[in-house]
């Protein structure tokens, strides 16, 4: 689970990152700092506009900011610093997420069930409009405000929430 209590980590690491993420011309999806069992581990996503990720650009990309968050030192504790991709599964929760992906299928799980009851949906992502998301979902166009999605993921037919 992602600790976004160390939001201002967060948001310091994003901010020491997101030039050199930009100027290797890769966009950066998310970064998120997290404790699993006794370790604690920084994770930066990324991804390329054409969403042709490889290792190789991930190892240059985990080369080019080692030397810049040693010298920041912007997280106290030890911790093991990951670059990847956020892979097919990836979290959907900013505004710029959604822009990424539309036309693409996304899984939709609500806080509580719409108007018309339901509560877990998948279809195609057709627009964002401020914060109002449009689905096209079995031919109907279904409409939520993001701060109503408990969990919102890029998914292909087989992969929902299972």
């Amino acid at each position: 689970m992602a600790n976004r209590a160390g939001g201002s980590t967060v948001q310091r690491v994003e901010a020491l990152v997101r030039p050199v993420v930009e100027q290797m011309n890769l966009r950066l999806w998310d970064v998120v700092f997290e404790k699993e069992g006794p370790d604690w581990y920084l994770r930066i996503l990324v991804d390329k506009p054409d969403g042709t990720m490889d290792t190789d650009t991930c190892a240059d990309l985990s080369h080019a900011i080692d030397p810049i968050l040693d010298e920041a030192d912007p997280i106290s504790q030890s911790y093991y610093l990951e670059v990847g991709s956020p892979g097919l599964g990836r979290k959907i929760s900013r505004a710029e997420h959604y822009d990424a992906v539309v036309g693409q299928k996304i899984a939709v799980k609500l806080f509580r069930p719409d108007a018309s009851g339901r509560r877990e949906f998948s279809g195609v992502l057709q627009s964002r409009e401020g914060s109002t998301v449009t689905v096209l979902c079995d031919g109907q166009a279904v409409s939520f405000e993001t701060s109503a999605a408990s969990r919102v993921k890029l998914c292909d037919d087989e992969d929902l929430f299972g």
